[in-house]
């Protein structure tokens, strides 16, 4: 078996995989770029971006992500609203998040620790504070992607953090995370309507700042970020199910090679999801297109959307946010195709902004069901050279339309 980047090197990659640009050397540039910048085991930089690891849970790895150096622009390494609104593409995106040193130590998911203590302030704070941090060792240097974290550079055991000024808390934030008798659900929500933004509420989570007193303990980052997302969702749904019924809405939007068609029905609330890797995508190395799919009816699901992952919940919010904004609710199909544009997966923070960038606008109403999926078809067809019904057929909820009968039909 030939795999295409080895046997490219990526030395001409439009004529072997059909990449517009090698992840490779996108990984490698921003990793040099560090190793210039570094070349000892302590240095003074800013950071407010924690890192709770997974692997050997509830024994984690916690980081103290910043900048070998002090930087003036150190809130743009950590700006995923900023760098969508700006249309910032993967390059830059990895250039600022390979850039970051992970420096971290060991603990167990309900023990503090000093170190945790400043990662818990750094996590609160509105803008990056100073920091000193010395390093066990040299930094050992790599870029890790998946498509849950953001980015990160290379990483190192922690000898001493020490912070070089106190954090800059909003007084929000502070009233939350001091409520020893808030759960967590209801201190996310709260700083949600308060306008933070999902990347700073994921970060409270994760570091163990939300919740009760006694309940208090680490989330692993990549956990944090679907649960904020879903706890945020299952409020505004809440909201959503008492609205009237809306109109037939189609809305196409995209972000960095995440394409989304966003299919509105006049029904009660359910939600489907249907991601399509097109050939040379992330993750998707074959001349094949692939498929997977999630569905939440009206009552809600019981079990975590295995097959879409992080990207069913974080979508999910992002139609909420949208029929709550309209005052309606819908039943609503969501069609993502990933193109090899996206050569490299940068976290579920895209998803959910490439959907609410789909959304932005009025859509294109249609006066019945068969008007709308015809658009669908040729929109797919056209931009692709898709054929949709491979989707449309395997939809659950369209299913569920055609053949649940309803009050109306009695009268």
């Amino acid at each position: 078996m030939q795999v295409p980047c080895i046997k490219c090197k990526g030395s001409d990659p439009m004529k072997n995989c059909g990449r517009t640009y090698c992840p490779i050397y996108a990984k490698a540039s921003s990793m040099f770029k560090v190793k210039e910048k570094i070349g000892k085991d302590n240095f003074q930089s800013s950071s407010n971006t924690p890192f709770v690891g997974r692997y050997g849970y509830p024994n984690i790895n916690v980081g103290t992500l910043s900048p070998p150096e002090k930087v003036d622009d150190d809130w743009l390494y950590d700006a995923p609203s900023h760098w969508a609104a700006n249309d910032f593409q993967i390059q830059q995106i990895i250039g600022y998040r390979g850039a970051l040193i992970n420096s971290r130590f060991k603990t167990n998911v309900k023990k503090s620790s000093k170190f945790l203590e400043i990662n818990q302030e750094l996590a609160m704070a509105s803008k990056p504070a100073e920091v000193e941090i010395n390093l066990k060792d040299k930094p050992k240097f790599r870029v890790k992607l998946d498509a849950f974290n953001l980015p990160m550079g290379p990483n190192a055991q922690l000898e001493r953090l020490r912070l070089g000024e106190n954090p800059k808390i909003p007084s929000k934030v502070d009233k939350v995370v001091s409520d020893y008798d808030l759960k967590a659900g209801e201190g996310l929500k709260i700083l949600y309507e308060k306008g933070f933004d999902e990347n700073a509420l994921s970060k409270l989570l994760s570091v163990g700042n939300l919740g009760l007193k006694k309940g208090r303990k680490l989330v692993p980052t990549r956990w944090s970020i679907t649960a904020t997302d879903s706890n945020l969702g299952n409020d505004v749904v809440k909201e959503v199910k008492q609205f009237n019924e809306g109109d037939y809405l189609a809305f196409f939007g995209s972000y960095i090679g995440n394409y989304y068609l966003i299919l509105c029905f006049p029904e009660p609330w359910s939600y489907e999801l249907f991601e399509t890797y097109m050939p040379n995508a992330e993750f998707n190395v074959s001349d094949k297109i692939e498929f997977m799919t999630d569905y939440e009816p009206y009552r809600g699901r019981k079990k975590y959307a295995e097959n879409c992952a992080g990207g069913f919940y974080s979508v999910r919010l992002a139609i909420l946010e949208k029929l709550k904004k309209m005052k309606r609710q819908c039943s609503v199909l969501a069609l993502r195709f990933i193109t090899g544009e996206y050569f490299a997966p940068l976290g579920v923070w895209v998803t959910r902004f490439a959907a609410r960038k789909a959304l932005e606008g009025k859509g294109i109403e249609f006066g019945s069901k068969e008007l709308m999926l015809d658009y669908a078809r040729l929109l797919v067809k056209r931009k692709f050279g898709y054929d949709a019904d491979n989707l449309l057929r395997e939809s659950v909820m369209l299913k569920e339309m055609r053949e649940q009968s309803k009050l109306s039909r009695f009268f």
